[in-house]
């Protein structure tokens, strides 16, 4: 049984950065993966679907570039070009992390399934046969999620989508029909319609993106339904039958009445799970809640000293950018002593449809429910110079701001680089910048970020 001073399970977004940065600080490191090195995020997550969507956008920008007084002739959608892009920059991501691990000094990677068989001590099935043995004094788990896939009779006769197999199609669908209304399944039915897919989105709350504020929602939804995306809430799927020329017929009640969708293709798109079933987290005593995620303190330790989840697989905001963060907290208090933790930290994110969803901090419905006093500034795109000279026009600007202090609590940016004009007003609020300054603020003319001036005008009628 070979001993470490660190071992990591998974190459995500924390397990990649973590162990090239403790092996450079003189720790024996091993890094432990049983699929891609890169985790979610390069090899099935961020990277390929945002490859893809630069595509869709380019197909919806050419069909109205003549509105901006260009004239295009037939706009033809190239899938296989499209996916072999993606995978391209794919493996261009994935080749740099590989390099990077393996040129690292006093780090070894090994290609293996993790079990956990006592307390720090793990046995891998290598992938490439046999087992080997491994023991440490401090384990990082981060193995990240996978698909929820529901309970539909009939779901298993199916050949259903994910949100990982769909990257890979080389014709395009039909008529896709995505069941979830939430940030993957409309990043997705979004980009699919562009690419010339019929789709329909069946949801089962009364409305999309049932955690942001009804405002947002309203907005999107009538975005989505603009470009021929049809959506039903209120849904409860009860069925799903595959017919002989392999058309798929879903059966599902809405409002109470029972409906049924013919298609060629569906996605399932209801959420994701942590990946900790088949570690053997009872063979150590390692606690995870009733949904499966592991149970961590503020600074990312487990209820066995020494050993950490990172990212996905702890629970919480399951975002790249908060895996990265959690490698940083978990980094600077081992090895730099220093007292980081995981509350109140900034939780930004961006949902990539388009226009974009960039949020930060509380929403309105979450202000309400603090029974704070506060103020909203909101502005519609159609009042803001840029939008409107680069015809981007859709969506709205929206913050909350304490009535008090005017400091910034949070924002819904529904706009075009919706997430790089909340990168904004999140810099604002770590560093206490209040509406008011923001409001005289000179920004460069004519950009997104100029009309936050506008924005917190409002706070004045």
């Amino acid at each position: 049984m070979k001993h470490f001073d660190a071992i990591i399970i998974g190459s995500g977004q924390a397990g990649t950065p973590l162990a090239k940065k403790l092996a450079q600080a003189g720790k024996k490191t091993l890094i432990i993966e049983k699929g891609l090195v890169g985790g979610t995020c390069i090899n099935v997550g961020c990277t390929p679907t945002k490859a893809m969507i630069a595509s869709a956008k380019a197909v919806y920008q050419a069909r109205k570039a003549s509105e901006l007084g260009i004239d295009i002739g037939e706009i033809k959608v190239n899938l296989k070009k499209i996916v072999k892009r993606k995978d391209e920059i794919v493996e261009m991501f994935r080749g740099s992390s590989e390099k990077g691990l393996g040129s690292t000094k006093g780090l070894t990677l090994v290609h293996g399934e993790a079990i956990f068989t006592g307390d720090k001590e793990l046995s891998v099935k290598l992938n490439d046969g046999g087992e080997a043995h491994f023991t440490a004094d401090w384990i990082f788990i981060n193995t990240g999620a996978k698909t929820v896939i529901p309970k539909i009779d009939g779901l298993e006769d199916v050949d259903y989508l994910t949100s990982t197999s769909i990257l890979d199609l080389e014709e395009i669908p039909e008529h896709l029909v995505v069941i979830g209304g939430n940030y993957i399944g409309l990043e997705f039915g979004q980009m699919f319609s562009r690419f010339g897919s019929k789709v329909t989105i069946l949801e089962k709350s009364e409305r999309l993106m049932s955690r942001e504020d009804e405002d947002v929602s309203e907005e999107v939804t009538k975005i989505l339904a603009a470009e021929d995306i049809k959506i039903l809430t209120n849904t409860a799927i009860e069925k799903i039958d595959k017919q002989q020329d392999n058309k798929l017929i879903i059966h599902f009640k809405a409002d109470n009445k029972n409906k049924k969708i013919t298609c060629s293709h569906v996605l399932i798109a209801t959420g994701r799970a942590p990946q900790t079933d088949r570690l053997g987290l009872e063979k150590c005593g390692l606690k995870t809640d009733d949904k499966g995620y592991i149970v961590v303190n503020h600074k990312l330790e487990t209820n066995i000293k020494g050993i950490y989840a990172l990212g996905d697989v702890k629970g919480g905001p399951a975002f790249t950018h908060i895996a990265y963060n959690d490698y940083t907290i978990v980094y600077r208090n081992l090895m730099e002593k220093t007292n980081y933790t995981i509350s109140n930290r900034p939780i930004p994110y961006c949902m990539f449809t388009d226009p974009q969803l960039g949020r930060v901090g509380i929403s309105e419905n979450e202000a309400k429910a603090q029974k704070l006093n506060y103020l909203i500034a909101k502005i519609p795109m159609t009042q803001v110079a840029r939008g409107i000279e680069t015809n981007e026009t859709l969506g709205f600007m929206k913050a909350i701001v304490d009535a008090k202090t005017k400091k910034i609590l949070g924002a819904s940016i529904l706009a075009a680089e919706g997430g790089e004009i909340v990168s904004v007003l999140e810099m604002a609020m770590e560093g206490g910048i209040t509406a008011d300054q923001i409001r005289y603020c000179v920004f460069a003319h004519p950009t997104y970020s100029e009309s936050l001036n506008n924005l917190f005008m409002k706070l004045e009628d």
